[in-house]
C-alpha cells in the first residue's frame, strides 16, 4: 500500500520555547553543472485554455502547535508569498481539537494559537480561512457553534469548512492514525454524519461551503472496500453525502526519492479526472457544483531544498490547471527532521516552509534562525509571480522528462511561462515555440530561483525563444504581446456536450461578445498534448463533431473568429469520453473484483454477439497510462508490450458460439498511479461494445 505517514508530520510539535541558532550554518555552493548538448523543445499553446486561477489558489496550513502562527512576522512573510488561503487548526489535530476550550487532548497546544488569533493573522495575510470541524472527537453541535461564533458573533465571514481530516485513517482499513471516537468507523457512518454536520452548520449560516474528506485516486485506500460499506471510501461518501456537500477535500504525498516525487506530478491530470468522474457518478444531481480542494501535499525527500521547491511549483500548477480551487502546502512551521545533503545543500527534513529555528535531538545540527524561508517558500513566491487570480492556464509541454513547463494567459494580453529543470546536475538549453501568441521583440521579464538561492532574482534578459535553465531551477518568463488585443471578440462561454456516441459528440456553448467586428464563425479545437487539432467550425453555437475514436478522452476549446480575422481567447475547457459501439459482433465486461491499493484481481468477460462462431481469438486493449500493467493471468495467455495488452485463448475456450457464446479471463493487475480503466477493447481487430 502506498500512503502518506501523517502521524509523523502531525505529531512533531514545538517545545514551549524554540531554540534559536547562535551560530551561522555554512551552506555548500551548488555543484558545478554540465550543459546538455541538445536543446529541449518547449511548446506553449495560448489557444488551448485550461482552468482560471481562483482567488483561493495559493494556500498553506497553520497548526495550533505553532506559537507564531498569528505573529506579524509570520503573517507578513505569508502575505509576501501571495498566500490566499490558510487552513486551521492543523491536520490530524483537527480531530482532537475543541475550539471553545482551545484544547486538544493528547496533543500540544501552543499559546497564542486560538481561533481569534488565527483569524487576526489570516486577515493580516489577506487570506481566506479554511476551517476543519472536529469529526473524530467532536459533534455536529460543536461545529455549528463554531460557525455561529465565527460568522454571527464575530462576523468573520468564514466560508470554507471541512468535516474532519483524513478520516479514512481511523482504522477502518487497518491503519489507524486519525482520532475517531465513534464505535462505527465505516465510510458509511462518516457519510451519514457529514450530512448531520452540514445540516447543523448551514442552519446557522446557509452561505457557508461544507466539504467532505475523500481519498486521492491512486493513493491508499483508494479502491478498497471494508466492512459493510457499499463500495470504496469515495463511492460511499459521495453516494450518501454528495447532495449535502459543496466540495471534496483530498491530500497527496507521492513519496519516494526526489526524482520519483518529481516524476509523479505526471499523475495529476488522471487523478483529477478520476476524482471528477467519481463525483459525477455518485454525488447525485448537479454534481458539477462540487469543487475540489487539495489541502495537504509535500515530499519525503528534499523537503527544504530544491526538490521540495520544484515539486511545489509543478504540483500547484498541475492541480490548478485541472480546476482545483485551492492547493495548500503542509505546512508553515513544523520542526527539524532527518538531516541530509541534497544536491549540495543541507536539507533539514522539515515539512515547514519556514524554519522553526530548532535543533536535532543530539544538538549537533540546528536550523537557521526562526522564520528563515526554505526553498518551498521561494517556490510559492514564484507561483505568486507566475499565476495570479484571473489568469487562465493554457497548455504547455516539453519533449524531455526532466524539464517541465506551465503557462498562463493574463487579462491584459501578456503571457507568463514557468520552466522547471528537474535535473540536479545538468543545465538544459530550451527553445520555446508559441501558438496563438506572438511575443514582443524585447527582452522578457525573467524571475529565477536556483539551487541554494536565498531568494528569487528578477531582471529583463535574453529573448522569448531561447534560454538555458540551470540545474534544479525554476524560471518564469513574463512576455508582452507583439500587438494589441483591442477589438478582438470575447471568449465563448463554458461549452457543454451531449449526444455522445462512439464516433461523435454534439458540443454547444454560449455565444461570444463581438468586438470591433461581427463574429464570423466559431472553431472547435481539440487539445492534443500541447498542440491543438481543429475538429470543425460553424457560424452557430453548436457543432456535432464526427470521426472521433471510441473510448477516448477529449478536451476541447471553442474560439470565436470575427470578420476581420481577429481570434478570441479560448473558452474554458470541456472534457468528455466517447463511448463504445452500440452494435458490434463482440462485447466485453471489464471488472475490478478485489483491489488492495496498488493492485487488484480483474477480469474480462468476452462475448461473441455475432452470427458466426469465433474459432480462435485475440483480445487487445491499451492501458491509458504507462504505470498500469498485467502481472499474471489465467484462462488465457497474457502478454503486454508498452501499454498494449494481448490475450489469446487456451485450448478450452478458443471457440465462442454465435449469438452470445462467451468466456472469461482473469488477471492480476498492478498500478503505480491513478488506475484509469481502459476504454477500447478489440476482438480479432473489431471494436467491441463495452457493457
Amino acid at each position: 500500500m502506498r500512503r502518506s505517514l501523517p502521524r509523523v508530520r502531525r505529531t512533531i510539535a514545538y517545545a514551549a520555547s524554540l531554540l534559536l541558532l547562535t551560530t551561522a550554518l555554512t551552506v555548500a555552493d551548488p555543484p558545478r553543472a554540465g550543459a546538455a548538448a541538445d536543446p529541449v523543445a518547449v511548446t506553449v499553446n495560448a489557444r488551448a485554455g485550461l482552468a482560471t486561477v481562483p482567488d483561493t489558489a495559493l494556500g498553506v496550513n497553520h497548526a495550533i502547535w505553532d506559537a507564531q502562527l498569528g505573529s506579524p512576522e509570520t503573517s507578513d512573510l505569508l502575505k509576501a508569498a501571495g498566500v490566499k488561503m490558510l487552513r486551521y487548526p492543523g491536520g490530524s489535530y483537527a480531530d482532537i481539537y475543541h475550539w471553545q476550550t482551545h484544547t486538544a487532548p493528547g496533543g500540544y497546544v501552543a499559546p497564542n494559537t486560538d481561533f481569534d488569533t488565527f483569524m487576526a493573522g489570516a486577515r493580516r495575510v489577506g487570506a481566506q480561512p479554511m476551517i476543519i470541524a472536529n469529526y473524530g472527537t467532536g459533534t455536529p453541535a460543536e461545529a455549528a457553534a463554531w460557525v455561529r461564533y465565527a460568522n454571527v458573533t464575530k462576523g468573520y465571514g468564514a466560508k470554507w469548512w471541512t468535516v474532519g481530516n483524513e478520516n479514512y485513517g481511523n482504522g477502518h482499513y487497518g491503519s489507524a492514525w486519525e482520532a475517531d471516537d465513534h464505535p462505527d468507523k465505516s465510510a458509511t457512518q462518516y457519510a451519514r454524519l457529514v450530512v448531520e454536520y452540514a445540516d447543523a452548520m448551514k442552519a446557522v449560516d446557509p452561505s457557508i461551503k461544507v466539504g467532505a474528506v475523500l481519498t486521492m485516486p491512486g493513493n491508499w485506500p483508494d479502491g478498497l472496500t471494508a466492512g459493510a460499506d457499499p463500495g470504496p471510501w469515495n463511492q460511499t461518501v459521495l453516494s450518501l453525502a454528495g447532495p449535502k456537500i459543496d466540495f471534496v477535500d483530498v491530500h497527496w504525498y507521492p513519496g519516494g526519492t526526489p526524482a520519483e516525487s518529481l516524476a509523479r506530478t505526471a499523475h495529476l491530470p488522471d487523478a483529477a479526472w478520476l476524482l471528477r468522474q467519481q463525483i459525477a457518478r455518485y454525488a447525485g444531481p448537479n454534481a458539477d457544483r462540487i469543487g475540489i480542494s487539495l489541502t495537504e501535499l509535500n515530499v519525503d525527500a528534499g523537503r527544504t531544498t530544491a526538490p521540495g521547491a520544484l515539486f511545489l511549483a509543478d504540483a500547484y500548477s498541475g492541480l490548478l490547471e485541472q480546476g482545483v480551487f485551492t492547493v495548500q502546502w503542509w505546512n508553515v512551521h513544523n520542526g527539524i527532521g532527518t538531516v541530509s545533503e541534497v544536491a549540495g545543500q543541507t536539507d533539514y527534513g522539515d515539512f515547514g516552509m519556514l524554519s522553526s529555528g530548532n535543533c536535532a535531538s543530539d544538538g549537533e545540527v540546528c536550523q537557521p534562525p526562526f522564520n528563515t524561508p526554505f526553498a518551498p517558500y521561494h517556490a510559492l513566491s514564484m507561483m505568486n509571480l507566475f499565476a495570479r487570480p484571473g489568469d487562465q492556464f493554457v497548455r504547455a509541454g516539453t519533449d524531455a522528462a526532466t524539464v517541465a513547463a506551465h503557462a498562463v494567459r493574463r487579462p491584459d494580453g501578456s503571457l507568463a511561462v514557468l520552466l522547471l529543470n528537474k535535473d540536479p546536475d545538468t543545465a538544459h538549453p530550451v527553445t520555446v515555440d508559441y501558438a496563438g501568441f506572438t511575443p514582443a521583440d524585447e527582452a522578457p521579464t525573467v524571475h529565477t530561483l536556483t539551487n541554494g538561492a536565498t531568494g528569487i532574482s528578477t531582471g529583463r534578459t535574453g529573448s522569448a525563444d531561447t534560454r538555458t535553465l540551470p540545474p534544479y531551477s525554476l524560471t518564469t518568463l513574463v512576455l508582452r504581446p507583439a500587438g494589441s488585443s483591442a477589438g478582438r471578440p470575447g471568449a465563448p462561454g463554458v461549452p457543454t456536450v451531449g449526444a455522445v456516441t462512439d464516433r461523435s459528440a454534439t458540443i454547444s456553448w454560449p455565444a461570444a461578445t463581438p468586438g470591433a467586428a461581427p463574429i464570423a464563425k466559431y472553431e472547435v479545437h481539440r487539445q492534443y498534448g500541447a498542440v491543438s487539432e481543429q475538429l470543425g467550425e460553424t457560424a452557430g453555437t453548436s457543432l456535432t463533431v464526427r470521426n472521433l475514436e471510441p473510448g477516448t478522452r477529449y478536451t476541447v476549446n471553442v474560439l470565436a473568429r470575427d470578420t476581420a480575422g481577429r481570434v478570441s481567447w479560448s473558452s474554458p475547457p470541456l472534457t468528455f469520453v466517447t463511448g463504445s459501439p452500440a452494435e458490434s459482433t463482440c462485447a466485453v465486461r471489464f471488472h475490478n473484483d478485489n483491489d488492495w491499493g496498488n493492485g487488484y484481481v480483474g477480469g474480462v468477460d468476452v462475448i461473441n454477439t455475432g452470427p458466426e462462431t469465433v474459432d480462435g481469438w485475440t483480445l487487445t486493449w491499451a492501458w491509458p497510462t504507462t504505470w498500469q500493467r498485467v502481472d499474471s493471468g489465467w484462462n488465457g495467455t497474457f502478454t503486454q508490450e508498452g501499454r498494449t495488452v494481448r490475450v489469446t485463448p487456451t485450448a478450452d475456450n478458443r471457440r465462442l458460439a454465435p449469438d452470445g457464446g462467451s468466456t472469461s479471463v482473469g488477471f492480476v493487475g498492478a498500478y503505480g498511479g491513478p488506475n484509469v480503466p481502459p476504454g477500447v477493447f478489440r476482438l480479432n481487430g473489431t471494436v467491441c461494445t463495452v457493457r
